[in-house]
Parts: structure tokens; C-alpha cells; sequence
């Protein structure tokens, strides 16, 4: 059986993070058309890069995501580095594939048991005692929309800050480290972008990806070992409390695994909402007839979330591993092969989703995966669309005109990608 080669130049783009900050994404959304069309499952040898099959379709992505006995998270690292950045990671860990050891990067039993160990906070449920915390929140950032009426740049001001207050209270960190951890956190997912990266970060250098996740492990280790000495000491109803005295819980950790599940928690955790949050007023502001709907029926809002989750995608790939031959789509997969799995590509198939460049709240069904598929589906899924739904809630009935006071702008980022500017100008009534 002969495998589909996809032109290296064609695909090349999609591994450079400067394509994801041009336009909304035109030129990604151009690149990955094609490969639907034309090269809906091939593999592509992109210098600098582990050869690896470019997963496109709907239908491909979820099943390589529903098959995770198949396609591994552990075996190689889970998102995209280059080959320079991969023997750097070994020099740093001692031969290990990923600097972190996260939930996104564990499999099978360890993954179930590291995961079940705060996902009942997570359902709703469990959110339902954080809801009166998330509500404060929304107000107190409304409330900033109003000090700085009738201008602000919505990204940075609210959308960056609301999300992440809601996952840090909820995991149980001091509000004056916010600041510092969205800090890090952009660093973390924008290594290459000239506003967010970290100071004296080169973005020509393959390894500075690499170089700028090992620095944020540590600067996060450093500020979460205090958390976790606090908290042994001084337990606390919180998620920080249930990490620092996991053995408690029959799931002991190791320092870099607790570390790293702080981490994800302050990255993953609040970095697909505030992207979402962004784009949903960036929408909104170019669309004022969709607005006066959403104030005409608020009953609405819980489907403009959910459009808007899709149209933003925020986690445009994430890497897996054949951990045994497989045949998907006609094309055979060998154990040891590399998928790039393309959730932004699949949240556009046209095979699934009836004029996907259309912005349709009426969207019926809406099943994006934007959140993922199978036991690796994002944990933090239902607290997204809460804060997302209580927020826009709260705000669109005050929200009388709204428009762009300036040219929004992309993140340049190639994992996880949302606007980093959103200038708007904007009536609120009392």
C-alpha cells in the first residue's frame, strides 16, 4: 500500500507559529483546505522535523483521538519540536521525550489515575460550588469594562485576566500571583511572538521553544512548591490541597509531575477560554446584527458560546504516536509513527460542518472537537463553558453598541493560538 507524500512546501507553513498570526488565520485555514481536498490523510517530511502524518478530517481526528491505545501520547513529545529542540530535551531530562509530565502527556492507567484525582471538581457538579466565585469574576471585569468605557483593549484587559482568575481561584492561588503567572503562560504558548514572548527570546533558534517551556517549568516549580508546602501544612478546599497531598488520594506524585499538573492547570487551564473570550467580542464588535439577536434572546448565548469554542479552536494540533500498526483511511500507520493531529482543521471540515466559515449560532449539532475525544478529553471542558456562559450572560445585556477601535491581531503560535489584541469601543448600560 502506497502512502500519500504531501508537499513539504505546502505543509511547511503550518509548523512556522508566523503563519497562525496572519489575518484569522487565513493562510493556515487556506493551507489546511487543500490538505482536506487533496491530501486528507498524508505524510509530510518537513526539514528540520520528524517525519509525521497530517491528520486533517473530522473524521480521521476523532477516531486517532478515540484510539488511545493506538495512538500514544507518551511515546514522543505531544506537541510540535523540532528534531534540534528534541536533543535538547533529552540533554535536559536525561534521555526523557518531554521536559513535562502532564495529564496531556501520560497514557492508559497512569493517565486514568493522575486525571481522576481532580476531575470530579471539574463535572458539573463539582463546578457548582465554584459558580457563586466565577459570577464575582465575571462582575469585576465588567466592572473594569466600565472604568475604561468607552475604550479598552479587550484581549489584554479582560479576556487574558477573567479565565485565569476563575482556574487560579478555583485551584487556590493568591490573586496577586495572577499577574505573574499569565506572564509566564504566554511565554509558555508564544515563544515566537514579539508582544508575548519572554525577554531575550529568539525566535530564529529552533531550541527556543524548548529552552522557554524548561525556564517556565522551573519559574512555575519555584512558585508552586511554596503552594504545596503551604497547603501540606495548612490543607485548604481547593484543588492546590488535593495535588499537594495526592498520596492521600492513592495517586502519590513525583515533585515534576506535581509541578507539571500545576502547570497545566495554569496554562491549558484557562489559556483556550480567555482565546475564546477574545475572539467571541472580536465577532461580535464586526457584527452588530448578531449582537442585537443575542440581546433580543438571551436563550441564545449558550449556542454563540459553543460557536464560538468551534471558530476559535484554540489548540490548533497536538502530536500522537502509532504504538502498533493501524490502518486508518485506507493508508497504513506503523507502530512509531508521528500524527499531527489537527484540531483546527477538523472544527472546519466541510464533511461535518454545513459552511464552516460561517459564524452560525443556529449551528444544529455543533459537535466541534475542540476539546478533544476519547479519555484524553479536556478535563476542564464544562468549567470553560461556564465561565464562558455566565460572562457573556452578564455582559450582552449591558452591552448596548460595541465595534473595533483599532485592527485586532493574532498570536503568532502554532499550538495554541487566540487573538493577543482586540482594541473595541463600546457603550455599557448601568
Amino acid at each position: 500500500m502506497s502512502q500519500t507524500m504531501i508537499p513539504a512546501e505546502l505543509v511547511a507553513p503550518l509548523f512556522n507559529p508566523l503563519t497562525f498570526g496572519i489575518g484569522k488565520r487565513d493562510q493556515a485555514h487556506e493551507i489546511l483546505k487543500t490538505l482536506r481536498q487533496d491530501y486528507p490523510l498524508g505524510k509530510a517530511e518537513v526539514p528540520g522535523f520528524d517525519p509525521m502524518w497530517i491528520v486533517s478530517r473530522y473524521s480521521d481526528v476523532r477516531e486517532v483521538l478515540r484510539k488511545d491505545d493506538v495512538f500514544r501520547s507518551a511515546i514522543e513529545s505531544k506537541t510540535l519540536v523540532p528534531q534540534s529542540g528534541k536533543e535538547l530535551v533529552a540533554q535536559y531530562t536525561g534521555g526523557k521525550k518531554n521536559i513535562l509530565r502532564t495529564l496531556v502527556h501520560m497514557d492508559g492507567e497512569d493517565h486514568i489515575k493522575h486525571r481522576n484525582l481532580t476531575a470530579p471538581q471539574f463535572t458539573p457538579e463539582g463546578l457548582s460550588k465554584f459558580k457563586p466565585m466565577v459570577e464575582e469574576s465575571a462582575d469585576r471585569w465588567i466592572k473594569v469594562m466600565d472604568e475604561q468605557a468607552p475604550e479598552i483593549d479587550f484581549a489584554k484587559e479582560v479576556a487574558f485576566r477573567y479565565p485565569l482568575e476563575v482556574m487560579m481561584d478555583i485551584v487556590g492561588v493568591d490573586r496577586k500571583d495572577h499577574p505573574r503567572i499569565l506572564e509566564l503562560v504566554q511565554w509558555f504558548f508564544n515563544f515566537a511572538d514579539p508582544d508575548l514572548m519572554r525577554p531575550g527570546a529568539d525566535p530564529t533558534d529552533p531550541t527556543e521553544v524548548v529552552k522557554t517551556w524548561d525556564l517556565v517549568n522551573n519559574e512555575f516549580g519555584k512558585m508552586y512548591s511554596e503552594v504545596i508546602a503551604d497547603r501540606r501544612g495548612c490543607p485548604k478546599d481547593d484543588v492546590a490541597t488535593i495535588l499537594a497531598n495526592s498520596e492521600k488520594h492513592g495517586c502519590p506524585m513525583d515533585p515534576n509531575t506535581m509541578i507539571s499538573y500545576f502547570l497545566i492547570f495554569s496554562s491549558a487551564g484557562h489559556d483556550s477560554a480567555a482565546a475564546t473570550t477574545a475572539t467571541g467580542m472580536w465577532y461580535l464588535a464586526e457584527h452588530p446584527e448578531l449582537l442585537a439577536e443575542l440581546k433580543a434572546d438571551p436563550k441564545l448565548i449558550s449556542a454563540f458560546v459553543e460557536e464560538a469554542i468551534r471558530w476559535t479552536s484554540p489548540v490548533q494540533q497536538f502530536i500522537r504516536t502509532a504504538n502498533e500498526d493501524y490502518e486508518l483511511s485506507g493508508q497504513q500507520i506503523k507502530k512509531g509513527d508521528q500524527m499531527y493531529v489537527s484540531y483546527f482543521s477538523a472544527n472546519f471540515d466541510e464533511d461535518m460542518f454545513p459552511e464552516p466559515f460561517t459564524f452560525n449560532i443556529h449551528r444544529r449539532p455543533n459537535r466541534h472537537i475542540t476539546f478533544g475525544a476519547g479519555n484524553h478529553i479536556c478535563v476542564g471542558a464544562n468549567l470553560a463553558r461556564m465561565e464562558l456562559k455566565v460572562f457573556w450572560e452578564k455582559l450582552i445585556p449591558r452591552l448596548e453598541s460595541v465595534e473595533l477601535a483599532g485592527e485586532p491581531k493574532m498570536a503568532n503560535s502554532e499550538f495554541v493560538c487566540g487573538p493577543k489584541s482586540v482594541p473595541i469601543r463600546y457603550t455599557l448600560t448601568a
